[in-house]
């Protein structure tokens, strides 16, 4: 581990999916063990972050506090884990603590916040979003889509591992 802080959460879900010819890395299935290396979760292609960013390490890993999903759903937004891109939902994580800067350890896997991530325009491929309700949505997850890292140190992530801060 990287810190010696007390867990502040644990992993809920992960999530990765394989490149698949002209779609976008929405949504993503569900595992229950990924293995991390500096370029991210191993086996899971994300178009936009290898199109546009340019594999850019600073977005290896999209954290998302499942908080935030029951919250979406309690507004009308039928979000299930793995529809926002994230690779790993957590509970107990306020989103608040997680800042540019913060260091995490996600079971074996140590990690640095690097910025938050903004919705776009992917979205729309959801079945509950589309072209007409795109804007709306894209509204509603401001400020509300997770957290994009860096890894600092490789290693497996399972359901049920603790996340610790520091």
């Amino acid at each position: 581990m990287m810190g010696d802080g007390s867990a502040i959460g644990v992993v809920t879900g992960l999530f990765r999916k394989g490149e698949v010819r002209e779609e976008r890395g929405l949504p993503k299935p569900a595992s229950e063990e990924i293995e991390v290396d500096a370029a991210g979760v191993v086996g899971d292609f994300n178009r936009y972050r290898h199109e546009n960013l340019h594999d850019d390490p600073d977005s290896a890993l999209l954290l998302l506090p499942e908080e935030i999903l029951a919250q979406l759903r309690a507004e009308g937004w039928p979000v299930r884990p793995g529809d926002l891109g994230e690779n790993v939902s957590c509970r107990g994580v306020p989103y608040d603590l997680l800042q540019p800067g913060s260091r995490v350890t996600i079971g074996a896997v140590g990690a640095g916040i690097t910025r938050p991530c903004d919705p776009c325009s992917n979205l729309y491929v959801l079945p509950y979003v589309g072209e007409e309700r795109g804007p709306e949505f894209m509204k509603t997850l401001f400020h509300r889509r997770g957290w994009y890292a860096r890894v600092l140190a490789p290693g497996h992530v399972r359901l049920g591992d603790p996340i610790v801060l520091g």
